[in-house]
């Protein structure tokens, strides 16, 4: 059979000037279909947007389509539109907003929502498909009818070292224009799923069921000597969690004289805990750490259950300092800051002398605690701007001066003097996406008030 796996476009075009990551979902799909037999291709609709030209030139059986919650609708339309132009084509819908909230893709152009590993599920279906056969009875699958979703058994978490290799041969034609700011070209390679924090802003931990997956650093190391690109993402939700594992994966990756850069999730307590394996993972290439700083008060992360103190946060900026890496700092904005909390907030990153940092919006995304408890406050429901840029939750200040206040933390918080030294380690090319990432997340940020239509 043949399948065409679709990467939707981004519903804000301007993020995919900061970064582009690969479809690593899709590739896993992909090598997953062929180890049965069928064709795969993948379409990257950020980079190649004509999904029906692809259809008419694969003829493929099947669509799968992916997205997160800010794509729902651009899912859904990509659905209908591909359901009327070719309807004898199967729809299979899956990713992260699938799983959370599958009840959303319940519209008559879907004929299948995969919830939760894909891999399998979708070899499922195909053979369904080939053989004629309903999807009710696949596990981790839901069909839409006309009364609502119909959901198959749940299918368990697969075994990270159960699924193949990823398919990087299907995006061959855009592995160039794969990156993160300055990381280019750049490949994303999956060594764990899930989180044993319990942040009640993240799903990303009860997706699994709270269970921490691992692969075997036997099986990464295999994986990385088959990448091609000088610098890799670990797009794992937090990849040093199990020290144990990374201290030998690190080991391995040295023995085998494999040199790249890379680049992933680290927690400030992990850090805290543990800076000789940091300092281990800086001498085989650890460039940059994207640490989850959140907030500069006790009180707000421990009442986001992050686990983690202020205190500590300035430790992990000394340690990550003293090691040469480079803290990627990300801080979520809380609607009901005042003009003083903006004022602390900027006062403690100024403090911490970040080479960098970014600043999101608190926002309660489905499948998370902070949206269970909170959703009657929402201030929209349109899925575009569920997007970290867009206060859901009522502001304290006016709107307005909300984001004003959100478009001065762009612009004061790190002194551009302090991000170049770090950067020029990353060449001409790495400064100059720093500055259209700042420029880009200014001009946003200015404007996001203006993105609240009547159709909320």
């Amino acid at each position: 059979m043949k399948v065409l796996l679709v990467q939707p476009p981004s519903s804000d075009p301007l993020s995919d000037r900061i970064f582009l990551f690969e479809p690593l979902g899709l590739e896993y799909l992909g090598a997953g279909l062929q180890l049965d037999g069928h064709v795969a291709e993948i379409l990257d609709a950020r980079l190649t947007p004509d999904v029906e030209s692809a259809c008419r030139r694969l003829q493929p059986q099947l669509v799968g389509l992916t997205g997160y919650t800010s794509q729902l609708n651009i899912v859904k339309n990509l659905a209908a539109r591909l359901k009327s132009a070719f309807p004898s084509l199967r729809i299979v819908v899956g990713g992260h907003h699938a799983t959370v909230r599958p009840e959303d893709f319940s519209i008559p152009a879907i004929d299948a929502v995969v919830i939760g590993e894909g891999v399998f599920a979708l070899r499922e279906i195909v053979a369904a498909t080939e053989a004629g056969r309903g999807f009710e009875a696949i596990e981790g699958v839901a069909v839409p009818t006309p009364a609502g979703l119909r959901f198959g058994p749940p299918r368990r978490y697969t075994d990270l070292d159960d699924l193949p290799f990823p398919d990087r041969s299907l995006t061959a034609a855009h592995r160039q224009n794969y990156f993160s700011e300055w990381f280019k070209p750049l490949a994303s390679v999956r060594t764990s799923l899930g989180c044993t924090a319990r942040c009640n802003f993240c799903a990303l931990w009860s997706i699994t069921g709270g269970k921490y997956l691992r692969r075997r650093p036997e099986s990464v190391v295999e994986e990385l000597r088959s990448v091609a690109e000088p610098n890799v993402f670990f797009c794992d939700d937090e990849s040093m969690l199990d020290t144990k594992r990374m201290d030998r994966l690190a080991d391995l990756i040295a023995a085998a004289g494999i040199k790249k850069s890379y680049f992933l999730y680290g927690r400030v307590d992990t850090i805290v805990k543990h800076p000789e394996l940091f300092a281990k993972w800086a001498k085989i290439g650890l460039s940059q750490v994207f640490v989850g700083m959140e907030d500069y008060s006790d009180a707000r992360l421990a009442a986001m259950h992050k686990g983690i103190t202020s205190a500590q946060q300035a430790e992990a900026v000394r340690i990550l300092d003293e090691l040469g890496i480079m803290m990627y700092a990300s801080y979520m904005v809380d609607p009901a800051y005042t003009r003083e909390d903006f004022r602390s907030l900027l006062a403690y990153v100024r403090r911490m002398k970040h080479k960098y940092a970014t600043f999101t919006v608190l926002t309660p995304l489905p499948g998370t605690q902070l949206y269970a408890e909170r959703e009657h406050e929402l201030l929209s429901r349109k899925p575009e701007l569920f997007d970290m840029i867009h206060a859901l939750l009522p502001t304290k200040l006016p709107l307005k001066d909300f984001y004003a206040e959100y478009a001065k933390l762009w612009t004061n918080a790190v002194p551009f003097y302090r991000v170049l030294p770090p950067l020029a380690r990353f060449g001409i090319h790495g400064m100059l996406q720093r500055i259209r990432l700042f420029g880009a997340f200014l001009k946003r940020a200015k404007a996001a008030h203006l993105d609240y239509s009547s159709n909320a």
